[in-house]
């Protein structure tokens, strides 16, 4: 299709599907290829071209006094037929295939508005950027076309295959789809998307290729076999195709023969729109298919220019070869004369050019669902502003060496360019139109769903779009119910290689797979993963423990003696009621004072005595409740110093004994002036004071002190007091151990003294319980976890105390109230008991 004009714009479009080389012989020469396969929707793109520009002369804002030309080609779909055109148009040639040495005709084309196939535009591109002729693609969307430098004069109007494929990851995200198959085509287009997708998802972490095929480029029934035989049995249940239809048809007839159902289909634009595979034939397999659409536009009054198309009668004859008389002829089945041989006889008619397009079903009239019309339409006017911007050029003030500015009559296509690299205008229907510095115009895809009718129609309907946000990176909007599914569910398809980790779970990577197929591991204890599909289990803090489901920390059990516990309470009770006892003993005593018994056993000793027993049963009480810092240090001060003064009575009490029995006998009277009651006292305050220093530089030098000990248990917190210094808690104890020994052994020496009450054995028998009980401690002590080393001690306190308290106070008690009859002074100096 030709127009002249001032200024000619080229085009390069795919009117048919197929073509057919002859054989080269060498003996003559060699035919130009055929094409047949005629394609409506290519044919009204190339339309598209020709109202834009026939828009563009009608409007005299834009390139006033400027007519607009255009010489459109069809490339058949292969790359040798696109590039004898492209180098047909920037030669300036109106013959169709440069191999005719014609060097007349029109001149040269100012831009080329194509081409529909990457491979196509990378072939043609190489060639036309080293003379700067701009190309402007409507459909071309491999990634590697924004290498700048190596295509410095190619722009387009669809977003990259970089844009597609961060968008189609988006989708798969969306859904919860971490594990698809990926078809590709064995060309730029199919291999560079495979390279990005690959790349792209690994860096997004959203999901994992199951098997990575790329379909042959001819019909190869094997291959296409295999093919179909790994999408069976694989797990994956959505398949992401980047190829062009043709590519495509073969697989979908098999998949058709292998009756491959369930599948979730993912288009790339370049297949979404396809009809061909839009036919009660496919749609079983193929309905809910999702996929990117190129953004939809509209086109006011292109309807109108397309019902005037009529065939050029005199075209034909002279060529044969006009885009309007072969879609004449495939709309309505007829031929223009000469018919082929054959023709008239088998029934065929002969096309008159007065045929109704509106009385015929013709795909060229929908323009309903203009995506690759509405991108020429842009590629057009992006060619045009960008002419028009530079002949408003000033002399003096333009771009170019010398401040310069192109002019009409010699203009170059790298002034053309540098001018498209700034162009930016809105269409009609609302769209910016902008070229970044590779030559991308602004990315957005609309997001497409096959629908299957109940009565066997399709309709391709929009459910969202993905966009480039300048903050948001990839900004994606779907209307999930309007998706259609076509599975049994209704519902959006389950397609992972693992099911994900629920929280209190871990990741555990499969050797040799995917990283999308794992084990789930529960976390150890003391960890948690509170999210889905955790890598990791994080530690709880030091005071929290994890829950049993692993999922979130609780705050550790804490465990102390408490007052609240059986335990506690009982220790508590025994406490209280040997003080209690105490209280009662003392009372007897003080209220018996003058009585014999009282008064021959040292009466004043033995009320320092029930004393210092009261002081041990209430210092058991500091071993129990939650520690802090003052019961740490006193508790261990108290019960050492209590039973040293405990003890030293006792102590005191075996001299005066043994004393009292020498000064019985003949020179022995000085033996009582050493202890009398100034003595007796200065040596208890003395014993006494001596454990109040040792207490003292314990203290001082390393005190006891609250700790929180996870040792023992992990998921419990116990409150203990660390004795700060293992030698002064032993020095304490050795000192209280000595005292008792060296009493137990004076009572011993005095245990066959001849006194109706000899105290002596009573003293022997107390301390050999009171050293029983602490020699049976220390092991249990060091043995007993937690809380239940307090216990030992308070146990070890207390029954400490209540054998001293028994055995030297309750024969006593016995006498006094039991039998007053034997609490006479006659009773204890002239008889036993």
């Amino acid at each position: 299709m030709h127009k002249a004009g001032d200024v000619v714009l080229g085009g390069l479009f795919e009117i048919h599907f197929f073509s057919f080389f002859p054989d080269l012989s060498f003996t003559s020469e060699p035919q130009p290829p055929t094409c047949h396969g005629f394609d409506t929707p290519g044919f009204r793109q190339a339309q598209t071209m020709a109202f834009a520009v026939e828009e563009i002369n009608r409007n005299s804002n834009l390139l006033p006094n400027v007519t607009l030309g255009y010489s459109l080609y069809d490339n058949c779909m292969k790359l040798a037929i696109g590039f004898r055109a492209a180098l047909s148009l920037v030669n300036g040639q109106e013959k169709q295939f440069v191999l005719e040495e014609a060097c007349v005709g029109a001149p040269p084309v100012l831009g080329i508005v194509g081409d529909s196939s990457s491979t196509h535009s990378i072939a043609i591109s190489t060639v036309l950027g080293l003379y700067r002729v701009p190309m402007v693609s409507y459909f071309s969307t491999c990634s590697c076309l924004s290498d700048r430098p190596k295509f410095p004069s190619f722009f387009r109007t669809i977003p990259s295959d970089a844009f597609q494929v961060r968008a189609m990851i988006q989708i798969l995200k969306h859904f919860g789809w971490t594990w698809a198959g990926l078809l590709v085509s064995d060309d730029d287009y199919g291999l560079h998307a495979a390279r990005s997708f690959q790349s792209d998802l690994a860096q997004s972490g959203g999901g994992c290729l199951a098997y990575l095929e790329v379909l042959p480029w001819d019909n190869d029934p094997s291959e296409n076999q295999r093919i179909v035989d790994v999408m069976k049995k694989s797990t994956a249940r959505v398949v992401i195709v980047f190829a062009h239809e043709s590519h495509m048809i073969d697989l979908m007839e098999e998949v058709v023969r292998q009756n491959v159902t369930g599948l979730q289909w993912m288009a790339s634009e370049a297949w979404i729109a396809a009809t061909v595979f839009q036919t009660p034939h496919f749609m079983p397999y193929l309905g809910g298919t999702l996929g990117i659409g190129i953004r939809r536009g509209e086109i006011p009054g292109l309807r109108e220019f397309l019902l005037q198309i009529r065939p050029d009668q005199h075209y034909n004859n002279s060529n044969g070869n006009s885009m309007v008389n072969q879609f004449w002829e495939h709309t309505f089945q007829c031929r223009f004369a000469p018919p082929p041989a054959g023709w008239m006889e088998a029934g065929g008619t002969l096309c008159t050019g007065q045929e109704d397009l509106e009385e015929v079903e013709t795909e060229l009239l929908d323009i309903s669902d203009l995506r690759p019309e509405y991108n020429v339409y842009k590629a057009v006017y992006a060619l045009a502003y960008a002419l028009d911007d530079m002949l408003q050029c000033e002399s003096g003030r333009g771009p170019f060496s010398g401040h310069s500015c192109g002019n009409l009559k010699r203009l170059e296509p790298w002034q053309l360019v540098y001018y498209l690299e700034k162009v930016n205008f809105t269409t009609p229907f609302g769209d910016q139109v902008a070229f970044d510095e590779n030559g991308d115009s602004l990315p957005i895809y609309d997001i497409m769903n096959w629908l299957w009718l109940p009565d066997g129609r399709t309709e391709v309907q929009n459910v969202g779009e993905v966009k480039r946000s300048a903050f948001k990176g990839e900004d994606l909007t779907i209307d999930e119910n309007k998706i259609f599914w076509n599975h049994e569910s209704k519902k959006p398809p389950r397609s992972v290689c693992s099911e994900s980790c629920p929280p209190g779970t871990r990741i555990a990577r499969k050797k040799g797979e995917p990283e999308c197929c794992f084990d789930c591991i529960p976390c150890s204890e003391g960890k948690i993963s509170n999210k889905t599909d955790s890598t990791e289990c994080t530690s709880c803090p030091e005071d929290f423990w994890s829950s049993p489901q692993r999922d979130h920390c609780v705050l550790k059990e804490t465990e102390f003696l408490s007052y609240h516990e059986p335990l506690g309470i009982c220790l508590t009770a025994a406490s209280l009621f040997g003080t209690c006892i105490c209280a009662v003993v003392l009372g007897i005593f003080v209220y018996h004072r003058k009585t014999p018994i009282v008064r021959a056993n040292n009466s004043e000793l033995s009320f320092q005595l029930l004393l210092s027993l009261k002081l041990c049963f209430l210092c058991s009480l500091l071993f129990i409740g939650h520690p802090v810092l003052w019961t740490c240090q006193l508790r261990h001060a108290a019960f050492g110093i209590s039973f040293v003064l405990c003890v030293s009575c006792i102590l005191v009490k075996t001299m005066v004994v043994l004393a009292v029995f020498k000064a019985s006998k003949p020179g022995g009277g000085a033996s009582l002036k050493w202890f009398g009651s100034v003595q007796q006292r200065g040596t208890v305050i003395l014993l006494t004071v001596i454990q109040a220093a040792i207490c003292t530089v314990w203290i001082v030098s390393a005190s006891p002190a609250p700790h929180k000990n996870t040792q023992y248990q992990d998921d419990k917190i116990v409150y203990e007091c660390v004795v700060g210094s293992t030698v002064g808690f032993a020095v304490l104890l050795g000192y209280i151990g000595s005292l008792a020994i060296l009493s137990c052994l004076i009572a011993f020496m005095a245990r066959n003294l001849p006194d109706s009450f000899n105290e002596a054995k009573l003293i022997t028998f107390s301390m050999l319980i009171f050293c029983a009980v602490w020699v049976a401690f220390v092991p249990a002590y060091i043995s007993s976890p937690g809380k239940y080393s307090d216990a030992v001690e308070v146990f070890a306190i207390l029954a400490s105390s209540f054998g001293l308290l028994l055995a030297l106070f309750g024969p006593k008690c016995y006498i006094i109230l039991l039998r007053p009859e034997r609490n006479t002074k006659k009773s204890i100096m002239g008889r036993g008991i």
